[in-house]
């Protein structure tokens, strides 16, 4: 029998193989996820969609990587068309917060290198693949709110935490 413990992780859900990508395309489903998800441990949520944007999407791209400055107002942030989606990315960056608060959450396991989600580089701004250190909108959002953030690249870490619980 499985047990059901609090949540203990926000997780990105594309990572969880629901389509909420930006270009529409589904991500297969991290095993490891679906089983804690299987035990309750986890809080799923896909801050784009949360702040309002649809599936499929234009691209967005946090110019510098300077999701801070963007999730403090102090940036903007435009799809690849030019169209401001700032508020959308911080609607949904904030319901990420919220949701940490509400669950008590230290860690949130995000999507590598999204405008949203990414914890360690994003896309320029450029549009052109090429690839920055910094953060996306929401991941710094839950670091300035005590959250430590890792991507899928560091889910071995994730899982020692969890395991250590």
């Amino acid at each position: 029998m499985v047990s059901q413990l609090k949540p203990r992780l926000l997780v990105s859900a594309c990572l969880l193989g629901q389509r909420v990508r930006y270009d529409g395309r589904l991500l297969p489903a991290y095993p490891q996820l679906l089983a804690w998800q299987a035990q309750g441990w986890l809080v799923v949520l896909c801050p784009e969609v949360a702040g309002g944007l649809p599936v499929p999407r234009l691209p967005a791209e946090v110019p510098g990587g300077q999701g801070e400055l963007i999730w403090r107002g102090a940036a903007g942030l435009c799809d690849s068309q030019g169209h401001d989606v700032s508020q959308a990315f911080r609607h949904g960056a904030a319901q990420a917060v919220q949701l940490a608060q509400q669950y008590d959450l230290r860690w949130a396991l995000l999507k590598a290198r999204s405008p949203s989600c990414g914890n360690q580089h994003t896309y320029d701004g450029s549009f052109t693949g090429t690839l920055v250190s910094g953060e996306g909108v929401t991941a710094a959002a839950l670091r300035l709110a005590g959250v430590t953030v890792f991507c899928e690249d560091q889910l071995a870490d994730v899982e020692r935490l969890m395991l250590d619980v």
